[in-house]
């Protein structure tokens, strides 16, 4: 049988460590109930877990308290939060060409809805970098936010978010970074990037489960921040409105406790191994990729050739696959290596690269869990893919 490789943890981390499935098995099996929903044993014995969720993504991320992580469904409701939550009618947006449409959707709803006017800063056709000159010179009295995503979920892109944030503190403009792609992979630090919100999914290289995902508050946000959601905490019952105190502010209903639970743990996993040590590993694999990748006949990489400006994300196209599902097709049925094609819900980076029209790219997206043996076998796929291709009549 041939071997499964996967290889789409830009759409979700797999494998799990053991220690994610470990910690949803003991709340499923030994707790199973609401956290913050009663005074008993298990109950506080779940409230505890989550509380420990939040120090550990707080430390991941350099943040202040453990209160200013919100749990949410994912990172799109995250940045559902973060816009819908600051924005008024009138106010001025700046994000950039290579935004996932969980950023794109809802700003289009807003200027509808509220009036928001948008300014989507270009960026640079071959390598997807913005110039953060062109993020400064876009800024005007009633801009009330800059949003930019972090890392490329189509071309593995890193933008330079320290210097980003650091011109929008000057100008006293709210910073949201959406971290889907790079949180886990990168090294991030909120205080040092000058990040005032950072949106992520529990999903990706933090290595829980699906359903799970934060939005980390600078301390001083929350009072910005209209809430979206209200409804039951387990906090101030007496009271029919919503609390006014962190998490429980934007946390209505009860949590997908298994899930963050579970999520805990992955981070857990990315704190034991150490996040520098991660990337470092990444980056050897991606040196890799772009070597191989270059000699592979008749096939067209999209993004950055520099390891310092990307990330292990692959957008790839090659001759003889008008679509580029035909050649994920050719890679599951001939090799059982697992990829992604299509505009990977960002349009307008793919506009931007070219791809668009065509029907985006085929994407390869590494994790912790790939090896060196990994990407050898994958270039001698694409090569022996070439090579069938070129003899093909």
């Amino acid at each position: 049988m041939t071997r499964r490789l996967y290889l789409d943890n830009s759409a979700t981390s797999f494998p799990k460590p053991p220690e994610v499935l470990a910690a949803m098995t003991h709340f499923a099996t030994d707790l199973g109930a609401s956290p913050g929903r009663g005074a008993y044993t298990e109950a506080r014995e779940a409230g505890a877990l989550l509380h420990r969720c939040r120090q550990r993504i707080a430390t991941l991320v350099n943040g202040a308290a453990p209160e200013q992580v919100i749990f949410t469904l994912n990172a799109s409701d995250a940045l559902n939060l973060a816009i819908r939550g600051l924005l008024r009618p009138g106010d001025h947006v700046i994000t950039t060409r290579f935004e996932h449409n969980s950023v794109l959707r809802p700003l289009n709803r807003l200027m509808v809805a509220r009036g928001i006017e948008q300014t989507r800063v270009a960026c640079d056709p071959v390598t997807g970098l913005v110039d953060p000159d062109l993020i400064r010179r876009a800024i005007r009295p009633g801009t009330r936010l800059v949003a930019v995503v972090h890392a490329s979920n189509v071309t593995g892109t890193l933008q330079p978010i320290a210097d980003i944030g650091r011109l929008a503190r000057e100008h006293g403009v709210p910073f949201l970074v959406d971290a889907a792609q790079s949180l886990g992979h990168v090294p991030l630090d909120v205080e040092r990037d000058c990040i005032d919100m950072l949106a992520f999914p529990g999903h990706k290289g933090l290595l829980g489960p699906l359903g799970t995902g934060a939005l980390y508050l600078r301390p001083g946000l929350e009072r910005l921040l209209h809430t979206i959601r209200e409804g039951g905490t387990g906090s101030a019952s007496d009271r029919d409105v919503q609390p006014d105190f962190l998490p429980d502010r934007f946390e209505p209903g009860s949590h997908n406790a298994i899930g963050l639970i579970g999520l805990s743990a992955g981070v857990a996993w990315v704190l034991e191994h150490g996040v520098d040590t991660l990337h470092q590993q990444e980056r050897d694999l991606v040196q890799a990729m772009l070597e191989g990748l270059a000699t592979v006949p008749g096939l067209t990489l999209y993004g950055p050739r520099s390891v310092a400006h990307r990330t292990g994300v692959f957008s790839i196209r090659m001759t003889g696959f008008a679509e580029p599902q035909a050649l994920s097709d050719r890679l599951e049925q001939g090799y059982g290596i697992l990829s992604r094609s299509g505009v990977h819900c960002a349009p307008l980076a793919h506009e931007t690269i070219g791809t668009l029209a065509v029907g985006g790219t085929t994407r390869l997206s590494l994790g912790p869990f790939v090896t060196r043996e990994d990407v050898t076998y994958v270039l001698e796929a694409l090569h022996g893919i070439a090579r069938s291709t070129a003899v093909a009549p």
